[in-house]
C-alpha cells in the first residue's frame, strides 16, 4: 500500500470529470440558498451526511472486496432520481477512464465490461482505491472529501466567492468528514456479514428535487 495514491485519487485534478459538476450546488445558488460563506457551509455539512455518506459506504465496501455490481445495483436503490443516476454512472465511465490509466486492474476491466455505460461513481472509485492498494477507508475518505470539495469550488465561480473562505469551509468540515469516512467504513465491513442493507441509506430530498429540475435547464454552467 502507498498511501501517497490516496493524494493522487483524491486531488481536484486528477481526470475524472468531476470538475464539470457543482453536486448541488448550482440550483441552490440559483435558489438563494447558498449565498455566502456561512450558506455555503451549512449546504456541504448537510450534503456530506447524507449523499456523501452513502457514497463513503459504498466506495468502502467496493474498496473491501465486495461484488461491485452487487454494489451498483444498491447504489441505484439509494439514487431514486433519474438525472442523479444519470450523473452518476457519467462519473462512474469517466473515472473508469482515469482509473484503468493509472492503475490497471483486472477488476477495474471486469467492472467495465459488465457497465460499458457506466457504474456508479463511488462503487467505480473505491474498486479503483481497491486496484491502487489502498484500504476501505481511504476510499471512505476520498469520496466523502469529493462530495463537498466539488460545491466548494463551485461555489466560488458561481458567487465569486474568495477561495479563501471557500477552503476555510472545507477546513471547518474535517470533522465532520472524519466521522462521515468512519461510518461508511464501518458500514463496509457489516457488508459480509449483513449483506449491503448495511451500507448508509441516507437521503436528501431537496438534492434529489433540484438535481431532476436542473437537469431540465436550457442554460447552465455545471452538468449538474
Amino acid at each position: 500500500m502507498s498511501r501517497a495514491a490516496l493524494l493522487v485519487l483524491a486531488d481536484g485534478r486528477f481526470p475524472a470529470g468531476g470538475h464539470a459538476h457543482s453536486g448541488g450546488a448550482e440550483p441552490a445558488v440559483a435558489a438563494g440558498r447558498i449565498k455566502d460563506a456561512a450558506t455555503l457551509e451549512v449546504f456541504c455539512r448537510g450534503r456530506l451526511h447524507t449523499a456523501g455518506l452513502v457514497a463513503a459506504g459504498l466506495a468502502a465496501a467496493a474498496a473491501a472486496g465486495h461484488d461491485p455490481l452487487l454494489l451498483d445495483g444498491a447504489a441505484d436503490a439509494r439514487t431514486p432520481v433519474p438525472a442523479l443516476r444519470q450523473v452518476a454512472r457519467r462519473l462512474g465511465r469517466q473515472m473508469m477512464r482515469a482509473a484503468r490509466a493509472t492503475w490497471p486492474s483486472a477488476a477495474l476491466d471486469a467492472l467495465a465490461t459488465a457497465r460499458p455505460r457506466g457504474a456508479h461513481q463511488p462503487v467505480v472509485l473505491g474498486l479503483a482505491a481497491r486496484s491502487a492498494g489502498l484500504p476501505p477507508l481511504d476510499a471512505a475518505y476520498a469520496v466523502a472529501y469529493e462530495s463537498v470539495s466539488g460545491p466548494a469550488t463551485a461555489a466560488v465561480r458561481l458567487l465569486s466567492l474568495d477561495p479563501f473562505d471557500a477552503t476555510a469551509v472545507l477546513a471547518r468540515l474535517t470533522t465532520d468528514l472524519d466521522r462521515v469516512a468512519e461510518q461508511g467504513a464501518e458500514a463496509a465491513r457489516r457488508v459480509a456479514s449483513e449483506g449491503v442493507d448495511a451500507l448508509p441509506a441516507a437521503s436528501a430530498p431537496l438534492l434529489d428535487i433540484t438535481a431532476q429540475q436542473h437537469a431540465a435547464w436550457p442554460v447552465r454552467l455545471f452538468a449538474s
